[in-house]
């Protein structure tokens, strides 16, 4: 053996002097996380408003926000957010004193890995927490906050409800051909075959809360139809948009007293009055209508579909972002810390080998706690990297001992 070779067995140190330098390294570890945690205060509102996107991007459009239910719930969420930015800043310091801690039990060889131990290790954790943020999150919220049926109606909706607006502003224009135009196309959409089809057809529409919705819409669509034809025929349309005004009242009035059937007969009665403004051109006044019992039907349905509505507060969702961001990037350190357990000697290759069947079963069981839903491809998504972690820490944990056994070159200088 060389002068300069030098075996993990001389540095043997007592219990009380390991307790001692690990309080040490320790020691530095948390004050890392308090300096770091403290600087990273002063964005603690823009980095929370980036860890809840995924959260945001999922929920309705119109009720896209988070609540807090006491005066210091949201200084609380500021707080915690500083501290798992300290923790997550300061995981380069945490490998250095791992490594430190462990290095004594290396021989020269492998102490030399310190700096792509830590370069690796830091890497592999933000790869883990970039994983869960782009791909786990978005779909693990989607299941969690969407319906599928929903949203297909709601953007189907949407759409028409663009075109219903443009085919009023050509209506208010005068127009009728134009608004016309839009008006089919957006009926054809809206009743297009597939999922999330629409048609103008209140009779599945028995509840009452449903009923309700589409006749108020209705009557919303009746009054915008009228100021629209007001602005753009005037005075020559005066006379009948008067008669049109009166059913109008007359609908709202039996609305008013929960007459919902002659309500909307009322509503329709006052819409084909407007093809008095123009008798050549009677269809199209038709189609606006058409369009717009449409979308009060659609919109009815959805109200109907959306009888719960999430309301998610601060801290209970920064807690789960956080923790599943804090999991996976513990996942992808899996393979160096198993790596680790191999050169002091904790774990063998042929152990891991062995129970690979018995390590599938506990990967998927983790997952399936760690993962709040239920479907398969969240679970998929979680359980995945970490099968594919633990074979990777199994292949270095092998690398390591066939290093370990290399042939020692009979040339060189004994001790």
């Amino acid at each position: 053996m060389s002068a300069d070779a030098v075996t993990p067995d001389e540095y043997k140190m007592s219990l009380f002097e390991h307790l001692a330098e690990l309080r040490t390294r320790l020691l530095r570890v948390v004050i890392a996380v308090v300096v770091l945690g403290a600087g990273s205060l002063a964005f603690a509102r823009e980095i929370y408003g980036f860890l809840m996107r995924p959260v945001l991007m999922s929920l309705p459009s119109q009720s896209a926000q988070l609540i807090y239910t006491s005066a210091i719930e949201e200084l609380n969420v500021l707080m915690k957010i500083g501290l798992y930015a300290g923790v997550f800043l300061s995981t380069p310091v945490l490998l250095w004193q791992i490594w430190g801690f462990i290095a004594p039990g290396l021989y020269d060889t492998e102490k030399k890995m310190a700096g792509p131990f830590i370069v690796f290790g830091t890497l592999a954790f933000v790869a883990g927490a970039a994983f869960c943020y782009f791909v786990l999150l978005p779909q693990m919220f989607g299941f969690l906050l969407q319906r599928e049926d929903v949203t297909v109606i709601t953007q189907r909706l949407d759409t028409a409800k663009l075109r219903e607006q443009d085919a009023l502003r050509y209506l208010s224009l005068g127009d009728l051909d134009h608004a016309g135009a839009l008006a089919r196309t957006a009926i054809a959409d809206l009743e297009a075959a597939g999922a999330g089809r629409i048609t103008d057809d209140a009779n599945g529409l028995s509840l009452l809360p449903k009923r309700s919705v589409d006749v108020m819409n209705r009557l919303e669509g009746l009054g915008r139809l009228v100021d629209a034809t007001r602005n753009g025929f005037g005075d020559a349309a005066r006379p009948v948009l008067s008669q049109v005004m009166a059913k109008r009242l007359e609908a709202i009035a039996a609305y008013g007293l929960g007459d919902f059937d002659k309500a909307q007969s009322l509503a329709d009665e006052g819409a084909a009055l407007l093809a008095g403004v123009s008798t050549i051109r009677a269809n199209d006044f038709g189609e606006l209508w058409r369009l717009e019992r449409t979308v009060s039907v659609g919109v009815a349905n959805v109200e109907s579909m959306n009888w719960t509505k999430p309301m998610l507060s601060m801290s209970e969702q920064l807690s789960l972002v956080l923790v599943l961001e804090l999991a996976f990037g513990l996942i992808f350190e899996l393979p160096l810390v198993m790596m680790v357990l191999g050169m002091v000697g904790l774990v063998k290759s042929s152990f891991l080998f062995k129970y690979q069947r018995h390590a599938l079963v506990v990967c998927l069981v983790a997952a399936a706690i760690l993962t709040p839903t239920g479907d398969a491809v969240n679970l998929a998504l979680m359980a995945g990297p970490m099968l594919l972690c633990y074979e990777l820490g199994v292949v270095l944990v092998w690398i390591v001992e066939k290093r370990r056994k290399a042939p020692v070159d009979p040339n060189a200088p004994a001790a």
